[in-house]
């Protein structure tokens, strides 16, 4: 859908702190993009949000934004748990979407968001910036430049130790089963195994193990997942969010070399093969998803698509949830 607008008025449900330097000055500051209005359930947080970011409208309540005529599309920046409920009323009322990732916590309400926006041909995206991102588009065009030859195997290792919040049993909507089933897989897994789908194409069988080893939380604390891509390149990863340190690495292997790189980190990447070791370190940008956002505007403007949309968005929520032995 190309806009026929100069300018494209933004709204925002859920001016968290995702939205405070992450996101929001990444609309603010795009080319044809304006906020114009955002919603957080605690007025006087909204209010506060609205005018130390110069926004012009708040709300209390996401209806009211999501039917104002002066927003134009909408952006969903809240827990997962209710990323369906508003995603579905944007829909209905007929404007374009970013979600924030995961789309929604399980691959069935996903689906149903998808089917909402392509049954009226609605522009749907979600938050996977890191497809946007230079530091791992240099990993994409490694790979797309054959570096290291054909792929055989991808392998993640993400490991962290138990936060205070955890160990407290402090309420953390990551860790409660009913937003997050997963825990941190959901909400920090959804990133690499959507950079990886992007990386080496749709992946066709993918299974797990997945278990609450410490008993802290109701979610799932320990993973552990296997898949296929669709070319036939395998791929496995374990996130245990249990151990004693934090440890974050992806390593590809090819016929010819091997990359390595962290999803959330930001040291070198790192290339190996028959011309030797080469690293190169890429800062992201302050708002890390201002490429992101202006690839929005690419897409809403110019017809370039953006490379996160629902539809790719979904096919990551089937392979979490396959991972997770829930479908």
């Amino acid at each position: 859908m190309k806009s026929t607008s100069k300018t494209i008025r933004w709204g925002i449900i859920g001016c968290g702190d995702v939205t405070e330097v992450k996101s929001g000055p990444a609309y603010q500051n795009t080319n044809g993009f304006e906020i114009v209005a955002v919603m957080r359930r605690d007025a006087a947080k909204a209010a506060d949000y609205a005018k130390r970011h110069g926004i012009s409208k708040w709300y209390s309540n996401a209806d009211e934004l999501i039917a104002d005529d002066e927003v134009d599309a909408v952006y969903i920046a809240t827990p997962p748990d209710s990323h369906r409920e508003y995603a579905l009323k944007v829909a209905a009322i007929g404007k374009p979407c970013c979600v924030e990732k995961p789309m929604a916590p399980s691959y069935a309400e996903s689906l149903e968001v998808y089917e909402a926006f392509k049954e009226k041909k609605l522009p749907l995206f979600v938050a996977y910036y890191r497809r946007s991102l230079p530091r791992f588009l240099a990993v994409k065009k490694w790979l797309d430049d054959k570096k290291i030859g054909d792929v055989r195997h991808i392998r993640w290792m993400l490991t962290k130790d138990p936060s205070e919040v955890d160990l407290s049993g402090a309420y953390n909507w990551r860790t409660d089963v009913k937003v997050a089933p997963g825990g941190y897989f959901d909400d920090l897994a959804s990133h690499g195994l959507d950079l990886f789908i992007y990386y080496l194409g749709d992946i066709s069988q993918a299974n797990g193990i997945s278990l609450n080893q410490q008993g802290l939380y109701t979610a799932k604390d320990a993973i552990t997942g296997t898949w296929l891509h669709e070319n036939g390149i395998t791929g496995e990863a374990t996130w245990n969010f249990g151990c004693d340190r934090r440890e974050d690495l992806v390593e590809i292997y090819g016929s010819k070399g091997k990359i390595s790189f962290s999803v959330f980190g930001e040291d070198d990447i790192i290339l190996e093969n028959g011309d030797g070791l080469q690293k190169e370190f890429i800062e992201h940008p302050k708002h890390v998803q201002q490429f992101h956002v202006e690839n929005l505007a690419k897409d809403l403007f110019q017809n370039i698509e953006h490379p996160s949309t629902g539809k790719t968005a979904l096919h990551g929520s089937w392979v979490m949830d396959s991972i997770l032995g829930t479908i």
